[in-house]
């Protein structure tokens, strides 16, 4: 995949259009919806979101949130099409690891390292679930932009919290819960839904659908803190020089200079 990809923003979620429908939570059935969207439209539609973009106008050549990463055992949480390993694996870093729900992602990520000279061991499971990864063994565990789509966000933070070595760092990314709730219209922006609404929805797209929910800020804290994760960084202010380099006049930029559309948190094992 072409690297421009990393300039592309994930905006999806609570029907931008309307099109929303709340559905009660499945995890099944979830995880085979979301599954099937990745391994057939997933790319297509919503492109890649990769290291150094932690998402929409935040990025890691800014934040410097790893630091040094060579020498150090690195496993991605949702590694999609690999190139967020690769950033690491061109950085020195030991060992490379990837989860996927997606089996299609996972044969894509596979092949973008085996290109780049590059290898990675990769297990194709969700998130939530045991799926044989060492425990207290890994330097870092990351997620960029794919933390929220787990069906149980605690059981997820005990998990990563698991494969850490003690002091181990978690950093991942998401779309900001507040972007979720606000639309623009007539450049003007409108709430569109309470901030305070978790409910899962469906969402119709092309050739497919996906099933998300928008969990609040203190929901994402308090996983961590449950985890037992001590948060050292939040980052949700939007990047005015990434702004005004790509010279975006979007929809999503224009709310990006006045709400976060992204967050990051940095946060480390006790």
């Amino acid at each position: 995949m072409n690297k421009n990809t990393t300039h592309q923003t994930n905006s999806i979620g609570a029907g931008e259009d309307g099109s929303a429908v709340s559905v009660d939570l499945n995890k099944n059935s979830v995880h085979q919806t979301n599954s099937l969207y990745w391994d057939t439209q997933g790319n297509d539609f919503l492109k890649a979101i990769v290291l150094p973009y932690y998402g929409a106008f935040i990025s890691e050549e800014k934040c410097r949130l790893f630091g040094d990463v060579s020498g150090k055992r690195m496993l991605e949480i949702g590694c999609g099409n690999g190139q967020s390993l690769q950033y690491h694996g061109e950085r020195g870093a030991s060992e490379l690891w990837g989860v996927d729900l997606s089996e299609n992602q996972i044969a894509k990520a596979r092949q973008h390292l085996e290109a780049c000279g590059l290898s990675a061991a990769f297990i194709n499971s969700p998130m939530e679930e045991e799926c044989g990864l060492p425990e207290n063994y890994f330097d870092f565990v990351y997620s960029i932009y794919a933390i929220g789509w787990t069906t149980d966000l605690e059981g997820t933070f005990r998990r990563i919290a698991s494969y850490l070595k003690r002091d181990g760092v978690f950093i991942f990314s998401w779309s900001h819960p507040i972007h979720k709730c606000v639309t623009t219209e007539n450049n003007m922006l409108t709430f569109k839904k309470s901030y305070f609404d978790d409910s899962w929805y469906s969402v119709p797209l092309d050739e497919g659908t996906l099933t998300l929910s928008d969990r609040k800020l203190s929901t994402y804290v308090n996983a961590l803190a449950k985890a037992g994760f001590v948060i050292e960084q939040m980052i949700e202010e939007s990047d005015e020089e990434i702004m005004q380099l790509r010279d975006d006049k979007s929809d999503l930029a224009q709310k990006a200079k006045m709400l976060p559309v992204t967050f990051v948190m940095k946060a480390r094992k006790r």
